[in-house]
């Protein structure tokens, strides 16, 4: 069995953000960055568990830049066989969705992994374009995967309740809370990832569909403000600004 995990380089979550003056360019100044935890506690820990359990093999995939190699050898330490790196800069969803749809299509897979989404764009965009642009099914937000024969079995979290879902090979998969508990590698699995595989190939040509105008910063919280208990008019009065702001 053939799975490929796709994990992706995100800051860490108490990174300063900033942006360069023109207010187009992200300021990775001082940035530390770790693999998306979506992508490694859920995605990446339910594929090692699935060739655990059903055999097969693990290959992770990234685009990005030499720098991100020590995000991949986590992932390899943690229990993937080898990896992949699409030697480029992730310019857009689009393009990052290309390189692993066009890895996919040359190294065909039974199962695609994602994390449900990154935690710096929230945009849950690669999964879905990935498998549209392979014709395969996709299932979002998924809690539990399972083997049934040579079918597979999947549940996600629904308003109101758990949607029980059935698909067969090949289909991608993004991975939510429940699929699977974090995993921490130990130094011989750290040590061993040195050893393993890590192919870097070129990308293919993308067109831009999308350009970035500017950036900016959320509009601060203001601080919180006290009322006096005698004084009900002025609470009213701001409940009543709220209720037109909303």
């Amino acid at each position: 069995m053939k799975l490929l995990v796709c994990i992706s380089r995100t800051p860490e979550t108490t990174a300063k953000i900033s942006f360069t003056e023109d207010g187009k360019q992200f300021n990775s100044d001082g940035v530390q960055y770790i693999m998306n935890p979506y992508d490694e506690w859920y995605a990446l820990v339910r594929a090692v568990e699935f060739k655990e359990q059903n055999g097969g093999e693990v290959t992770v995939i990234h685009v990005g830049e030499s720098s991100s190699d020590i995000i991949i050898r986590k992932a390899l330490s943690i229990g993937a066989d080898k990896a992949v790196r699409v030697n480029a800069n992730p310019s857009s969803s689009l393009f990052v969705a290309k390189q692993i749809a066009n890895y996919a299509s040359e190294n065909p897979q039974d199962i695609i992994f994602f994390g449900k989404e990154t935690i710096d764009y929230n945009g849950s965009e690669i999964g879905p374009m990935v498998t549209e642009m392979l014709d395969i099914p996709y299932i979002s937000f998924a809690s539990k995967l399972d083997k049934d024969g040579d079918a597979f079995l999947c549940e996600r979290d629904i308003e109101g309740g758990v949607q029980a879902l059935k698909v067969n090979a090949p289909f991608g998969i993004s991975a939510a809370k429940g699929m699977a508990e974090q995993r921490i590698p130990n130094m011989k699995a750290i040590m061993m990832s040195k050893r393993k595989p890590l192919e870097v190939v070129e990308p293919v040509e993308v067109e831009a569909k999308v350009s970035i105008d500017q950036y900016e910063l959320p509009a601060g919280k203001s601080g919180v403000k006290l009322i006096d208990p005698e004084n009900m008019d002025e609470l009213v009065q701001l409940l009543k600004d709220v209720e037109k702001v909303l």
